[in-house]
């Protein structure tokens, strides 16, 4: 899952972001409106928390254009502002939840999650291949019945093979999805993640590479 934090207050982005990171999402992070539409407008995210009153751009004016653009993001509004009055203008703009703060942070993850799962082209729940059940909710994995015990990298690596199964996904596409933005092009940390996760999958291996090409989950996946 790609999320983008547009959160002026630094300390707390950084938070948002780490939080967010060690439940496996791939995030990035804007401090002001313009910097925020900027990333839009290059990556496809798949949810955007969002402060209100930013700079540059106003978050009420972000929200509206992310809400016009085809294929759009979610938009989780997170802000001091939460009284009821709040709450519905918020929503009318085109948010699709709000959080005010403070808020808890489990909370907060559950939401994202939940909104993920509501985004128009997201998939169904469980994925399954080649004896692989993975459940991006619960966040288990088994094959052939047995759990497997992965890192946050290589869950989110494994998901976005099934995701995209049967076809490849290159070493750029996986940066994109899996890492963030700041992710070096050039580090090996794919083939690394791939080669540690095919030892915990087992055998038959059912990760195949093809050089220049990338790498694919064996078999068609399957969706419940």
């Amino acid at each position: 899952m790609r999320v983008l934090v547009v959160e002026d207050a630094r300390s707390l982005a950084e938070v948002l972001a780490e939080g967010l990171r060690d439940q496996g999402m791939a995030v990035d992070v804007a401090h002001d409106g313009l910097e925020a539409a900027a990333k839009l407008d290059l990556t496809p995210y798949d949810v955007v928390v969002l402060d209100r009153d930013l700079p540059g751009i106003h978050g009420d004016t972000l929200c509206r254009m992310i809400a016009e653009r085809d294929g759009r993001a979610m938009v989780l509004m997170l802000t001091a502002a939460g009284s009821p009055g709040d709450r519905v203008s918020g929503l009318s703009l085109g948010a699709d939840d709000y959080l005010a703060k403070p808020f808890h942070f489990p909370e907060l993850v559950l939401r994202v999650h939940a909104l993920a799962r509501r985004r128009p082209s997201a998939r169904p729940r469980t994925l399954r291949a080649a004896g692989i059940e993975l459940d991006p909710v619960r966040r288990t994995v088994t094959r052939d019945g047995r759990r497997l015990d992965l890192s946050v990298k290589e869950f989110a690596l494994l998901e976005a093979l099934l995701r995209a199964g049967p076809a490849f996904l290159s070493t750029e596409d996986l940066l994109e999805q899996v890492w963030d933005e700041n992710a070096d092009p050039f580090t090996n940390t794919v083939a690394v993640t791939v080669g540690r996760l095919r030892r915990k999958l087992g055998s038959p291996p059912v990760i195949t590479t093809t050089p220049g090409v990338g790498y694919r989950i064996t078999g068609p996946a399957e969706e419940a």
